[in-house]
This record gives C-alpha cells, structure tokens and sequence, in this order.
C-alpha cells in the first residue's frame, strides 16, 4: 500500500497512526542529527503486518484496531507484570467486584498468596475499578500469578527485580581497566587455526599477571551451524544459548589424557593440519579448522573413558539444560542430516518442529550423534568456566567479559525451538547516520514483543541467564534493542523502516534479577542514534554505558574526558572501526570508498575525515597528552599517538577502561566493515603487529608496545 492510497482514503492515515501507536511502532523518529523524521504509511503497514497485525486496507486497519482494543478491554489480568522489590505495585484487573480469586506461586515452589490484595477504587470508572496490590514482600524472581473471576482464569508471570544492580565490591573501591580481545583471531602453537578457550585462558592469566588487567572483554562466542560452511560473524549466531564448540581445546579435556597412544597420535595428525595457519596474517579459515578439531572431538567422545565423577557432572549438565539443550542438540542433529536449511516453506526448518514425528524418527536413527552434539556443548561450558576461574584466582577483579549478539540466524537453533517468539517479514538494523550512511540491516529476526509479554519474556530470561554462567561482566550489543529495534520490511533498503519498541521495564528487570545473582556487571553498547531517555534508564538501573573517544565530538571538537560519563565503559575505538592506527590511517575512508558504502561523495567524505583527525591532533596537544613533534611526523609517532589517545580516555572518571589488544600490537586492518557480508573477510582477522606479522597468544602480553600501553592505563 503505497503512502498515496492511504491518503486517499479520509481517516486512514489517522486509524493507520493510531494502530501503529498501539502496536509500539512509531511513525517518527528523531534522527542523529536531531532532525525529525517521518516513516512512509507503507513502511508502517509491513512493519504491522510482520507483527502479524494486517493494514493494507482501510477496512483492515479499522478490523485490527477493534480486535486490539476488545482484546485489551477482555483480558482479566495483564501476562508480565513487573514489579520493583520492595515496593507495592497495583494491577488493574478487568472483572467484577467481589468475583476474584488470586494465589501467587514463587519459583522455589513457596506459596505467597498473602501477598496478594484485591481493592476497587482509584481508577477511571468512580470507584468500580479493580485493582490487585502485590506488597514489597515478594522476593526477587520470576514467580507465577493466578488469577481467577469464576468464569476466566489467566496465569501471569511477575518479575520482581531490584530497583538497581550493585556496582561489585572491586570496581566501587576504584575503577578498573582491561583489554578488548577478538578471540578467534588470537592463535598460539597450541591452536587449531582459530583462537580457543585454551588460548582464552592464556590471555586471562598473563593479562592479570603482566599487566594487571582486571578485565577481558571478547568477541560473542555464541553457537554457530554445526557442519561448514560457517558463518565467520560473531554477531549473526545460530543461538544465543549455547556456546560454538569451535573454541573448545582438544587436548585440555579430561579424557584426552587417557586415550591410547594411537589415538593421541591421530589427534595430533589432525592437529597437524591446521596448526601451520596459527603463524599465517591473511585469513582464518574457520571451516578448516573445525573439520579437524570435530574429527579430533569425535575420536575423544568415543574413545575417551569418563570417570564416575565426571559422568556425573555431565547428567547433570543435561539435567539442568533441560528441553532447551535437548531442542539445540536436535536442530545440530538435522541440520546435520537434512542439510542447510533454506527459506522456503518447503524446508525442513518450517515443515518439521523439534516435537515432530520425523525428528523423533531422526533422533532414534542418530542417538550417538545426538549425544555427541550434548556433549560438546558440556565441554565448551567446563572450558569456559575452567578459564574464568583462572581469571579470578590470579587477581583479576572481574575476569572475563562476555559479548551477547543483538540478535540470531533467522535460520538458526533458536528461532527453530522457539519459533513463536520471532516476528517475520522483517529484519533488525539500524537507521543511517554518521558512520553507516546508507543504513544497516543485520538480516536477523526481531524477538516479537507481544509474544515476549504473553510468555513471560520466558526467551530473554533463559538468555540471559546463560550469559552469566561463566562471567563477571556481559556487554549488551546495540543496547537500544532493551527499547526499541529498527525493523526493516523484507525488500526494503535499510533506511526504510520503523522503530518498533519493547517493554523496557521487563527487560531492565531481567538483566537486573540475573545480573543481581551472580554478582556481575552489565554494559550496555548505547552508540549511534539512541534518545537520551534510553541512556537514562541504563544508568538509573546501574548498567553502564558505552564511551568511545572518536564519538565524544560537537561541532568539530572533541570533548575532555574529564566531561565524560562515570557509569561507562570507556574505549578509544570499537570494533566496528579500524584499529586506531588503521584509523588515523584512513582505513575507513579506503574501505568504504572502494566497497560503496558512501552517500556523500569520496571526497567530501575523505575531507570531513581529515578534518576530524585534525582535530584529534589538536584535542591531544592542547591536554599535553602528545608533543608538536609527535604529531608532526605521524608515520615515524604512530605508536605515540595510540598511547595519547588511550591516556585521555585513561584519564576519564569512567567506572571501566578498555584498551584494545589490536591498538597494543599496532594491527592497522579492521576486523569489520559494517554495511557488508562478502565483500571484506570481515571477523576473519588474524592479530597482526605493525609489520603485518601474526602475534601469538603465548607471546603478546610479553610486547613492549603491549606493555607500554597497558601502563598507560594502569595509571588511569
């Protein structure tokens, strides 16, 4: 429906806005710029239609809008109530007075109906509203609401969370430092092509006992398919649950050790083959290494004998996955049979759900390989866990800083298990701006945020919940998406969508509970267009927000790190941006040039970047963080001007500091160019030193430019 028939008919544009309105979809938004912009009323229709609400008509607009509001006015109780521990919160209830019954289950079980009041009064309606009081006595928790009126029951999810999670112990005494790593890319003589958790152990530890790092925020080491081709971004995963195997060390499992000597020297043969790309700059070759390492893995899962102990830690793995880990082992299983799945409705993927007869059929044909994909996913969580142990017992304050992805593979384990939870025809993004001209649209499907209200936000609680089993701190991709995710309409360029929100206070409250009992720490990446309201709620929550020098500017002026936040993470770069020497470089400039990535012309673009690193030229001196002649000669001072940069930042008041590791060794390639797939071997990056060769896990933290860096930020 084209903007100009809308209009055609008298109060369709007006039902239409109303209907996007309740359906949390804005037909506005305020741009980078601070310029308003309006969304096409055909934009706004497919954006409705993806959340299954039909408006391609003036009668299908009236239709939806009278289901949505009859639907509202009938429901007894709302499905997700949220409420601050400690404080009271009032439900209105839609029944008659004096007809319901209400009884409240906590999650260990307890009954705590007597928490429950029901009263009338205070509304609209002179008194004959109905209200369900829970009291400040109800736990923190996800606990279950009954609700009755005699004729209608209706189960309701509360979620009770602290009003605000606590800073830990070690980062309210003073701020804390530590190093941004792309996992994957980090290789020792011990790798098998890709960094793994046995060089992520390695990190830690030298981290802490050569730079004092307290720290180490990595790359999403989400699930990933389980057979090639893979997809080489950490950020488009095939779950958010489960962790890729391809980080798993062979030889660091347990069983590996007691193997017969012919199958330690198949393993090693195995190892063999991939172990010479461990010194190579170019490309990770991520398929070839995990055709090795899963021979490897499948030789230890068979041949390796488990103790008593150790078969009891792995039941009771598989008993605290549960149907989750169940439905992940059988998505691996038939995608490893039936292959890539496609798109089409004809595919295995839509045709067959993981309680259908053929994948019950599949699972009894192909029980070891079943078994097989279980027990991968429980080494890769003892390893996990093995290296943040380390971590923290030599003398890091906060250990390992876990990555978690905006969002999934549309093709991928979890919307596969949970395909309820996922609007489709339409794509999550980001509208353009300064960086990405043209818009991004990371191809994956928005969780549906009716569907999280009706459930519970059951989906987002168990992801959360993993991403805090082997961390103390997790950094939140795109954080906007707590409020609201650009939905982009299949078929339309990026810059053609809509803003679509979610319900903040649930979402808030989840990371609030998880992060609240395991004593961790949360950071919300709040770059790019995000309204001040959002980085507000962020900071009101104690969850902190994100800093990075090359954007605190205004008006061709970069800002004193003395102005900024103290409830941030404080970077000079991200990894969507070349390391800072590629930077200062022009890297970006090249890239995007050459890629066609501008809506400026190149040199209109190439001479706003010249004036920007003018500027940080200018910003260092005037603060004495660089010498004249430093800045004079940048080919001959580049390592001085990625130490300056980093001593402002150091300088900040900001809770958390984080240097990257490829701004320590002077790698100059970036590791991702946004607004594309193929067209650069984006997350394919080896770490590389200023003379383009391979740095090795065992060795980096023994660099002087390493070293030097990190007492930059020591000093912070």
């Amino acid at each position: 429906m084209s903007a100009k028939a809308v209009q055609s008919l008298p109060d369709t544009t007006d039902a239409l806005a109303r209907l996007a309105a309740l359906c949390g979809v804005a037909a506005e938004y305020e741009d980078q710029q601070g310029e308003l912009q309006h969304i096409d009323a055909d934009v706004l229709v497919k954006v409705l239609g993806a959340m299954g609400v039909p408006a391609k008509s003036d009668a299908q607009v009236d239709l939806s809008l009278k289901r949505i509001l009859r639907d509202r006015n009938e429901q007894l109780c709302p499905p997700t109530i949220v409420q601050t521990v400690g404080n009271a919160v009032r439900v209105p209830l839609r029944a008659a007075a004096g007809s319901v019954r209400a009884s409240l289950k906590l999650e260990d079980g307890t009954d705590q109906s007597s928490s429950l009041v029901i009263t009338s009064g205070g509304g609209p309606d002179d008194g004959r509203s109905l209200f369900l009081v829970l009291d400040g006595r109800i736990p923190i928790g996800y606990h279950e609401l009954t609700v009755s009126d005699g004729m209608r029951s209706a189960v309701s999810t509360v979620i009770a969370a602290p009003g605000h999670i606590d800073l830990p112990a070690a980062v309210a005494e003073h701020p804390r430092w530590g190093w941004m790593v792309q996992l994957y890319s980090v290789r020792s003589p011990q790798s098998w092509g890709v960094g793994d958790f046995g060089d992520l152990r390695r990190l830690l530890v030298d981290a802490a006992d050569k730079t004092k790092a307290d720290f180490m925020l990595i790359n999403p080491i989400h699930a990933a398919e389980p057979v090639p081709p893979m997809t080489p971004s950490p950020y488009f995963p095939a779950s958010r649950v489960f962790i890729n195997p391809l980080y798993i060390r062979p030889e660091l499992i347990d069983e590996y050790q007691n193997l017969p000597a012919g199958d330690k020297h198949g393993i090693r043969a195995l190892l063999k083959q991939v172990s010479m790309d461990d010194t190579n700059p170019d490309v990770i070759d991520r398929d070839h290494s995990w055709k090795c390492k899963e021979a490897a893995l499948r030789i230890i899962y068979d041949k390796g004998e488990l103790s008593q102990e150790r078969a009891g830690q792995l039941e009771q793995f598989i008993d605290s996955g549960g149907v989750e880990l169940k439905d992940f082992a059988l998505w691996c299983l038939a995608y490893q049979c039936w292959g890539r799945p496609e798109s089409g409705p004809d595919s295995w993927f839509h045709r067959l759900g993981p309680d259908s007869v053929a994948v019950s059929n599949l699972l009894q044909e192909h029980h070891d390989d079943f078994d097989f994909y279980v027990w991968m996913q429980w080494v890769a969580d003892q390893q996990l866990e093995r290296a943040q142990r380390a971590a923290r017992d030599a003398g890091m304050a906060i250990g390992l800083m876990e990555d978690m992805a905006v969002g999934v593979n549309p093709l991928g384990a979890d919307v596969w298990t949970h395909p309820e939870s996922y609007a489709f025809g339409a794509t999550v993004g980001a509208p353009p701006d300064d960086f990405n001209q043209q818009g991004q649209n990371w191809m994956q499907p928005p969780l549906d945020p009716m569907s999280l209200q009706r459930t519970g936000f059951l989906a987002y609680r168990q992801l959360v919940h993993a991403m805090f089993a082997h961390c103390g701190a997790v950094r939140i991709d795109h954080a906007l998406g707590l409020f609201r995710l650009w939905w982009i309409p299949d078929g339309l360029p990026a810059s053609q969508g809509a803003y679509v929100s979610y319900d903040q206070d649930a979402m808030l409250a989840v990371w609030a509970i998880e992060a609240t009992r395991s004593g961790g720490m949360v950071i919300g990446e709040d770059l790019g267009v995000v309204p001040r309201y959002a980085s507000q709620a962020l900071a009101e929550r104690g969850i902190l927000g994100t800093v990075i020098e090359w954007f605190e500017q205004q008006d061709g002026r970069f800002t004193d790190p003395a102005q900024y936040r103290q409830c941030a993470l404080a970077a000079v770069t991200t990894h969507d941006l070349p390391p800072t020497a590629g930077y200062l470089r022009y890297e970006h400039v090249r890239l995007r040039e050459k890629l066609h990535l501008l809506n400026t012309s190149p040199a209109s673009f190439e001479h706003a970047a010249k004036q920007e690193h003018a500027a940080m030229l200018r910003f260092l001196q005037d603060h004495g963080w660089l010498d004249k002649a430093a800045a004079s000669d940048e080919d001959g001072h580049m390592q001085e001007i990625v130490q300056a940069m980093h001593r402002a930042i150091a300088e900040s008041p900001c809770l958390l500091k984080v240097a990257a590791l490829v701004d320590g060794v002077g790698e100059a390639r970036s590791q991702n160019q946004p607004g594309t797939v193929d067209e650069y071997p984006n997350w394919r990056v080896p770490l590389a030193d200023e003379h383009g060769q391979a740095v090795s896990a065992d060795k980096v933290f023994d660099m002087a430019r390493v070293r030097a860096l990190a007492g930059i930020m020591q000093k912070g």
